[in-house]
C-alpha cells in the first residue's frame, strides 16, 4: 500500500466512524480541529480561570495540573511532560543513577519494549531483562527467583498488549514486596492507571503508594489532547525536571494540553468506574454472540475485562476483518470494532482488536451487542467470499 492509499484508507475509516450513530467509544481523533478547539473552549472555563495569564515553561495552568495529579495520587510532587515516553524514560534513567544499577526488569510486552524503538538502551543507556514472558505481569515467585540483579522493576498497569490485564491486589503487593527484597525500586507505568481502581479495589493513592514513582497519561483514558505526568518523591521529580529540559521537554506554552488534562480529571475520571462495569456487559455479550454465530471460534481477553478495555481474537486475516468492520460502520451506522491486526501475543492466522467502552457505549444493551455481532459476522462472510 502506498502512502496515498494509506491516507485514503485512513480518511475512509475516520469518515465512517464519525458518521456512525452508534459507537462503543468516540475517540478524540475522530473529530475535526475546529470541533476539538470548540469543545475545549466551551469547557475550559469550568476548570480554570481563562483570564489567567498563559503559561510559560511549566507555570500557571501547567503547575495546577501537576498539583492536582500529586493530590490525586498522594505523592509529594508531580511534573508535567509532553509525552509519556519521555516521562518514563527519564524516570528509569533517574532511578538507574540513584540505585547504581542500569538494569530494568519489565515485561517483554510492556510499552518501552514494544512501542519505543529500543529507546531505553539507545537513548538512556539502560538494559532490560524479562522475569516472565507469560501474557500477564510477573509473579512474586518469578521476581524472587530471577537469576539476574536489576535496579528497577517496571510494572505496566494494566498490561495493554496482553489484553489490558491486571493482577489482584494481594498479588500486586507480593510482587512489590519481592522487588523490595532484592533492593530494587518499583516504577508503575500507569498510562491507564486511572481505570485500575475497580479491579484492584483500592483508591489511587493506595495504588500509587505501592511504588517509588508512577507515570500517568492524560489522553489515553481521560480524553486530553496530549501530555503525561511523572509523580513521586519531590527529590526525584526535581531531578526529572532537569532531565526533561535536557530531553527538550520544556515546552514554551502548553495550556491547551493542560486545560484538556484538567477537563479529563474533572469529567472523565469520575465516570471511569461506570465504563469498567459496562465493559463486562459488552464483553459477555460479544462472547455469547460469537458462540452462537458461524465463526469457528473466538476469544475475549480477558473475560471478564479488568478495565474498560479488552481484546477480541478471531481466526481471520486482518484485511478481511478491517473491511467487514468498515462496511458495518458505513452501511449500518454501528461501529462494533475498529482496527484489527496480528497482535503481539496472538498465534499465526489470528487477528486481534482492542475494544474500548466509554460514555457512548453505556447506551448499548447486551441485546444490542449480540445483534451487532450477528450483523458483523454477516459482513465477514460477505467480504471473505470477495477475497
Amino acid at each position: 500500500m502506498t502512502d496515498i492509499d494509506g491516507q485514503k484508507e485512513r480518511q475512509r475509516r475516520l469518515t465512517a466512524w464519525r458518521r456512525a450513530g452508534r459507537v462503543l467509544a468516540r475517540a478524540s481523533a475522530e473529530t475535526t480541529i475546529g470541533e476539538r478547539l470548540a469543545s475545549l473552549t466551551a469547557g475550559a472555563g469550568a476548570v480554570h480561570d481563562l483570564d489567567d495569564w498563559t503559561d510559560m515553561y511549566g507555570d500557571g495552568v501547567v503547575g495546577e495540573v501537576e498539583h492536582r495529579v500529586a493530590e490525586l495520587l498522594g505523592t509529594q510532587a508531580a511534573a508535567f511532560f509532553p509525552t509519556g515516553t519521555m516521562a518514563q524514560q527519564i524516570a528509569l534513567r533517574c532511578w538507574a543513577g540513584r540505585t547504581g544499577d542500569r538494569t530494568v526488569a519489565l515485561h517483554p510486552l510492556s510499552h518501552p519494549e514494544v512501542h519505543e524503538r529500543g529507546a531505553l538502551s539507545a537513548v538512556g543507556g539502560l538494559r532490560t531483562v524479562h522475569p516472565t514472558s507469560a501474557p500477564r505481569l510477573p509473579t512474586a515467585k518469578e521476581i524472587r527467583e530471577f537469576p539476574e540483579p536489576f535496579g528497577t522493576l517496571l510494572l505496566e498497569l494494566p498490561l495493554r498488549d496482553a489484553g489490558f490485564v491486571l493482577p489482584g491486589w494481594e498479588a500486586l503487593e507480593d510482587v512489590v514486596a519481592a522487588a523490595r527484597e532484592r533492593d530494587a525500586v518499583v516504577h508503575l507505568d500507569g498510562a491507564r492507571l486511572w481505570e485500575c481502581v475497580p479491579h484492584l479495589g483500592r483508591g489511587l493513592p493506595e495504588i500509587a503508594g505501592l511504588a517509588d514513582s508512577v507515570y500517568v497519561s492524560f489522553y489515553k483514558s481521560l480524553g486530553g489532547l496530549s501530555g503525561a505526568a511523572l509523580a513521586g518523591p519531590a527529590e526525584l521529580v526535581d531531578e526529572a525536571r532537569t532531565w526533561r529540559h535536557r530531553y527538550g521537554g520544556d515546552v514554551f506554552q502548553q495550556h491547551p494540553a493542560a486545560l484538556s488534562a484538567l477537563l479529563g480529571l474533572e469529567r472523565e475520571l469520575p465516570r471511569l468506574p461506570s465504563y469498567v462495569a459496562h465493559a463486562k456487559v459488552v464483553a459477555g455479550a460479544l462472547a455469547e454472540g460469537f458462540a452462537e454465530s458461524a465463526v469457528p471460534w473466538s476469544r475475549v481477553c480477558p473475560e471478564p475485562p479488568h478495565t474498560h478495555q479488552f481484546q477480541v481474537w478471531l481466526p481471520y486475516g486482518a484485511d478481511v476483518l478491517n473491511e467487514a468492520s468498515l462496511r458495518q460502520a458505513e452501511e449500518t451506522g454501528r461501529v462494533l470494532f475498529r482496527r484489527w491486526s496480528a497482535g503481539p501475543s496472538t498465534p499465526p492466522g489470528v487477528s486481534c482488536t482492542e475494544v474500548t467502552v466509554s460514555a457512548e457505549g453505556l447506551e448499548w444493551t447486551a441485546r444490542d451487542v449480540r445483534d451487532a455481532v450477528d450483523e458483523f459476522v454477516g459482513f465477514v462472510g460477505f467480504v471473505g467470499r470477495e477475497v
